[in-house]
């Protein structure tokens, strides 16, 4: 199964962190913020990645081209160039890294990938600003029990996200910025059929406004809870957050 990692936008409440690099390559302990999601989907068996860049999408380019090299111990000749690797720990991930438009909303990022997932049962999609101990096993049984052609999970943070109305695990209401505290709300880590990007019109499409809201209306759309581990990272103060966590040698994410 694929993982869609949405990792275009402008991170502009970050920008401490921001102005060269994409919110993506923010880092925690040491590694980007999107090198704790991969692993963590990796620890489920899920290796094959699309990350759909855009803001600075040159940065997670190069980060991922050089990757080889960032994970090895290697000896180099300087006068001919000439390397020799010493010690290499690869992880089995495939990555696809497709520029999905610097001013693309959510929507529009998904729907110009949909060529690498029509094909697919299913595939799963996340955001690359926050961590969580989701369990991706967990995740994908329920959504393919139930059989509707989308799973959002439900989480329980503060009320600037936005909530979900839910009632026997459907949604059936979805509040972009609620004012009410103690809802649940979209924790990303969808597990999507590919059917759901026909509801997408294009660059200007927000995934979490117009294709949910027709996803919810149909009866198509249900929810996962997840009472675990989940942190947001928009801005420097939660990025702070992580790092405490990962500082303190047992970050929540690892499984």
């Amino acid at each position: 199964m694929k993982a869609v990692i949405l990792a275009g936008g402008l991170g502009t409440r970050i920008s401490e962190e921001t102005q060269y690099k994409p919110k993506a390559m923010v880092m925690i302990g040491g590694k980007p913020i999107i090198w704790h999601i991969l692993q963590h989907f990796s620890t489920y068996g899920i290796n094959d990645f699309i990350i759909c860049c855009g803001y600075k999408g040159h940065v997670l380019k190069e980060y991922f081209l050089n990757y080889f090299i960032y994970t090895s111990d290697f000896t180099i000749d300087l006068k001919t160039n000439k390397k020799k690797i010493l010690n290499h720990k690869p992880d089995p991930w495939k990555v696809t890294l497709i520029d999905t438009g610097e001013f693309s909303q959510t929507g529009g990022r998904l729907k110009r990938i949909k060529e690498f997932v029509k094909k697919d049962k299913e595939f799963l999609m996340t955001y690359a600003d926050g961590l969580s101990n989701v369990n991706i096993k967990k995740l994908i049984n329920f959504h393919r029990k139930h059989k509707k052609l989308a799973t959002v999970t439900a989480v329980s943070p503060p009320s600037k996200y936005g909530s979900l109305d839910i009632k026997d695990n459907f949604v059936i209401n979805f509040k972009e910025k609620p004012p009410e505290k103690n809802s649940s709300i979209n924790g990303g880590y969808f597990v999507l059929s590919p059917k759901c990007l026909d509801l997408i019109s294009g660059d200007n499409t927000i995934w979490e406004q117009q294709p949910i809201t027709e996803l919810f209306s149909r009866r198509q759309l249900m929810a996962y809870n997840h009472d675990g581990f989940w942190q947001s990272m928009d801005t420097l103060r939660e990025k702070n957050i992580l790092e405490k966590f990962w500082n303190s040698g047992n970050p929540p994410w690892r499984k």
